[in-house]
């Protein structure tokens, strides 16, 4: 598995080393990769949005006759189509792991184990998860734009204001202005950006913008971040049965591996024993005419070997896990 990648955040670095990460914190490709997912978020949201909207008002208008049903089933599958993209996008840019979500058809297909295209239209319009998509689509687009609005706005400002004295000669030579204009009317009163002490502030300005800039980038993907956490990713319940599957392989296997022992423990301890212990009292009875105190001696051990065999047993009866029993 790929390492997980770690974005800078407030407060994880030691103190000694925090104003000069803050300092590096605009260059970082972190932040290029937030501003980035940003950008694309808006195209993404207008186009999953219009054709979630398309899709899903026609197939509602045409319920009334038997194309209603097949045009709802596309509508949401090319949501879960769209929300594979949103996925990989979240990954490439955000570094954000969302497991895919549950299948339209299980294992055993659609009610009563049937697949076919009317079992998967079907279980389409069960899903919830494909519903969670078509939310996603809906509300998607207004976070997508106010973010945009916002993530260029600070980025532009930012950047042009700390850059502000190499590019204000352009106003003198090409628009014959002193520099840039903040505000003015028709009275003829005009505030520009021109003397040494303005051209500095705003500069300053400029760089304290650009140091909040990817905090602000934090905060608006941290948003996308639930939201395609939430909607795109498996439902609890998907998550939890999984788990369960997961921890039911793990007890059947340890079960396993606990009768194997148990047999290879009775074939190569007690059983062996009572076989010894079997051929001993047989000799003993053969010898019990002939030589009675060989055949005492022989049942002497014999009974020794009993106690041996029934430790075992008891011992092996404790260690038996209960997932067996």
């Amino acid at each position: 598995m790929a390492t997980a990648y770690r974005p800078y955040e407030p407060g994880t670095e030691p103190r000694g080393q925090l104003v000069p990460a803050a300092l590096k914190a605009p260059f970082q490709g972190r932040v290029w990769r937030e501003f980035l997912y940003v950008l694309i978020s808006l195209p993404m949201a207008i186009l999953t949005f219009v054709y979630t909207v398309t899709m899903i008002a026609l197939g509602a208008g045409l319920l009334i006759t038997f194309l209603g049903v097949p045009v709802l089933g596309a509508a949401l599958a090319g949501c879960r189509a769209l929300g594979v993209v949103e996925r990989a996008r979240a990954r490439a840019l955000l570094g954000l792991e969302v497991a895919e979500p549950e299948p339209v058809l299980g294992r055993r297909g659609g009610r009563g184990g049937r697949r076919g295209p009317v079992a998967w239209v079907g279980a389409l319009l069960r899903s919830g998860t494909s519903w969670r998509h078509v939310i996603y689509a809906l509300i998607h687009l207004p976070w997508a734009v106010f973010s945009f609005g916002f993530a260029v706005a600070f980025t532009f400002y930012g950047w042009g204001f700390a850059t502000y004295p190499l590019w204000r000669w352009v106003f003198p030579r090409y628009l014959d202005e002193p520099g840039l204009q903040v505000f003015g009317d028709d009275h003829g009163r005009n505030f520009y950006l021109d003397t040494p002490f303005e051209i500095t502030v705003t500069c300053l300005a400029g760089v304290l913008v650009l140091l909040l800039t990817p905090w602000i980038l934090r905060a608006l993907t941290s948003v996308d971040r639930i939201m395609v956490t939430g909607l795109l990713g498996p439902s609890r319940l998907a998550s939890r049965v999984w788990e369960l599957e997961s921890d039911r392989g793990t007890v059947v296997d340890t079960a396993a591996a606990d009768l194997r022992r148990i047999e290879r423990d009775l074939h190569d301890g007690a059983q062996a024993r009572l076989v010894a212990l079997a051929m001993d009292l047989g000799l003993a009875k053969e010898k019990l005419e002939e030589d009675p105190e060989a055949a005492a001696k022989m049942v002497d051990e014999a009974h020794g070997e009993v106690k041996l065999a029934l430790q075992e047993l008891r011992d092996l009866a404790r260690g038996i896990h209960p997932a067996i029993l």
